[in-house]
This record gives structure tokens, sequence and C-alpha cells, in this order.
């Protein structure tokens, strides 16, 4: 028997874990399930391909060239000499070459490279993380809207429990001549208005529920729990520890890549090359035939082109880095400004909150001394339902700013510390 006990509250434990569901869930579900979260592993893909590409620059570099060529006069001896036949180098020339380079030191374009590509890597992935962090504020919407909707569900039913006990009251003060069937009609509308209501609220919960399906990757069933959040404490003077902030410094980070990549441009370039080839001429230029040759050597290569643009590059690096300050600047005003506003939501909603209590208990005497009128002869039916509706309106709005409440400190958390 034990056993059976044990075995049975295991399953509603499990029935009950497995029939709600957290914001925290909905939001880890919806970053997981979300279309552009492959986007993280194609920047790791072109990083890991581009610094492949980047570290084969120093591999040897082969080159096969071919040319042929007619010119119009070569160069000949300006003496003869007697019984010596000298042929001149022919106007028609051939030559087919292999080359092969090898780097030695490349000023540091190599590394250059490869800090480009970790750099801008990064400027993407943080990118993302910002588009990424955006849906956080459409999951907090559909889950908030769906918490407020189940609140209005709850008072809808207290409210057509609450008309139902007045027809019954109704139908009997009939029988007894206190009330005629006008009364009874007046009660059966407001319970028809209110059974409307909640077919109303019913569709539109579902829709949201729908929404939230969709972003989280699976399908939550209409009657599961969605579990109020905590409302723990924060201040907008908190410091802000936003995604954005992170991509502004990888950006940061990328013009000082761009910044030492300057240099690289005009310093040499020292290889080996090693050059094979097949042609007429060789590198005899007395013969006149078709013979293979090789060359090999150092090459050092020094380009002096890129100084000339060397001041107004640096000048549109400090540019750019003063665009991103701007907009660095702008981002925390704005953030700041907004958390302001709603931390002053907050704080507004909690003094509200503060006589809800007290206008339900008093709407509920005013609503138990109609009835007790009704009941006397003294008020009509119809200045009691007004004062049911007023006191369900009070539950109403206490559980609206219980929610509201809930939405504006979760509104504040997005915003200022990015969780």
């Amino acid at each position: 028997m034990k056993r059976m006990i044990l075995s049975l509250a295991f399953l509603m434990a499990v029935s009950w874990m497995y029939g709600q569901i957290t914001l925290e869930e909905c939001r880890q579900k919806t970053q997981d399930n979300y279309p552009l979260v492959k986007q993280y592993g194609l920047i790791e893909k072109t990083k890991e391909y581009n610094l492949n590409n980047a570290s084969k620059g120093n591999l040897p570099q082969f080159s096969l060239s071919a040319k042929a060529s007619y010119q119009s006069d070569v160069t000949e001896i300006p003496v003869k000499i007697p019984g010596i036949d000298i042929k001149g180098l022919p106007k028609d020339q051939y030559q087919v070459m292999l080359e092969l380079k090898q780097n030695i030191w490349d000023g540091g374009e190599i590394r250059s490279k490869r800090e480009m590509t970790l750099a801008s890597s990064d400027v993407e992935r943080e990118k993302l993380n910002v588009d990424m962090y955006a849906l956080n504020e459409r999951v907090d919407q559909l889950y908030f809207g769906i918490l407020l909707l189940d609140e209005q569900l709850i008072q809808n039913r207290l409210l057509q429990e609450d008309l139902e006990r007045s027809y019954q009251k109704i139908s009997a003060y009939m029988e007894n001549g206190i009330a005629s069937q006008a009364d009874l009609d007046a009660v059966k509308v407001e319970q028809l208005n209110t059974r409307q209501k909640r077919i109303e609220l019913s569709a539109l919960r579902q829709a949201y529920l729908q929404m939230l399906s969709l972003l989280v990757g699976e399908e939550l069933a209409e009657d599961v729990k969605l579990v109020k959040p905590l409302g723990s404490e924060i201040s907008a003077l908190e410091a802000v520890r936003r995604p954005e902030l992170t991509w502004f410094d990888a950006q940061e980070n990328q013009l000082g890549v761009q910044e030492k990549a300057l240099q690289v441009r005009y310093l040499p370039h020292f290889g080996l090359f090693v050059q094979g080839a097949y042609g007429n001429p060789g590198l005899n230029m007395l013969k006149d035939e078709f013979s293979p040759f090789y060359i090999a050597g150092v090459r050092l290569s020094w380009n002096f082109g890129s100084l000339y643009t060397l001041k107004n590059d640096k000048k549109l690096i400090v540019n750019s880095r003063q665009q991103l300050q701007t907009n660095r600047d702008v981002f925390l005003f704005n953030t700041r400004l907004q958390a302001t506003q709603q931390n002053s939501d907050v704080i507004s909603m909690r003094k509200q909150m503060q006589d809800d209590e007290e206008i339900i208990r008093l709407r509920t005497n005013i609503r138990l001394a109609a009835e007790a009128k009704v009941a006397n002869g003294t008020l009509t039916v119809t200045d009691m339902l007004r004062e049911i509706t007023s006191e369900n309106m009070a539950r109403q709005t206490k559980a609206l700013h219980e929610i509201q409440l809930l939405m504006n400190i979760w509104k504040l958390k997005y915003t200022v510390n990015g969780k």
C-alpha cells in the first residue's frame, strides 16, 4: 500500500512537472530553436577556413606561364668575323616556365590576415548575440500576455459563479414576489456577456500560446501552466551589461587590428625562387634552338605605393573609431533613458498595488449590502449587478497590476543587465 502511494505521488509530481513551463525555459528553447542560431556554426566554419587559407601563405607557391611572341627587331653582333657565320636571334620566340616561390619573411602579412580573420569573426558573432538577445523581448511579451489572460479568465470564472448565485437568488425572489422576470432577464444578459468575454479571452490565449509554441519549437498544450517569474529587485542605476556593448568592443578591436595592418603594407618581402623553363631562345641568347634552363635566387620586393595613402588611411580609422564611440554613447544614453522610465513604472505600480486589497474589500462589502437591499426590496437588481461588476473589475485590476509589475521588472532587467 505504501509503495502504491509513493508511485502515485511520483506520477503526480511528474505530470505536474511536465504540465508547466517557466519564462527561463521559454527563452532558452527559443534561443535553441530560432533558425538564426545556425549562423554560429557558419561563422566558426568561415573563421576556420580563412585561418587555414592565411596559414597556407607560408607554403611553396607554384606558377606556370607560357608565352609566344614576335618582335620587329632582335639584338645582333655589330661585327663580322671572317669564316664564322653567326646567326641572329629569331624574331619569333617561345617560352614555357614553371616557377616556385618560397616566402621567407612577408613583413607580418600572414599574421595580420589571421588577426583580421579573428577580429571579423568576433564582430559577426557578437552581432549575432545582439540579434538573438532581442528574441527575449518577444518571448517576454507573449509569456506575460498569456499570464495576464490567465488571470482574466480566473476572474471571469469567479464572475460567472457570482452571477449564477445571483440568478438562483432572483429566481427565489420571483417565487416570493420580490423580483420580476425583467430582473431575472437582466442577470441572464450579464451571464451571456460574461460567457462571450470568456470565449474572446480563450481565443486570444490560444493565439498567444500558438505563437509561443512556434518560438520555443514545441507544441504547448492548452492547459499548460505558465509559472510566474520572481519579481527580484533591480535598479536603473545598475551597470549596463548588454550584448551590444560587447559588440562595440569587438568592433573597437577590429579597428585596432586594421590600424596595425597598415604597417604591413609598406614593409619589404623576402623570398626564395626557382624558375625552370624551356624555350627558344634559352639563356644562351646566341643559340637559335629550343633548350631547357633554370634560374634560382633570392628576391626582395618593396612596394612604396601604400605610403601615398597611409596618412588618409589612418585618418579613416580614427574617424571610424569616433563614429563607434558616438554609437556607444547614444546606445548607453537611450538605454539609461529607457531604464529610468521603466523604473518609474515599477515604482508607480507598487504604489498602486498598496490600495488594491482595500478596494476589493470595500467593493465586496458594497456588493453584499446591495444583495441584502435587493432581498429587502429596497434596491433594483440592475443596481446590484452594477456592484457585482464593480467588484469583479476591482479584482481584475489587482490581477492586472500584479502581472504588470512583473512585466515591468523583467523589462527593466532586459534593458539594464542583459538577462
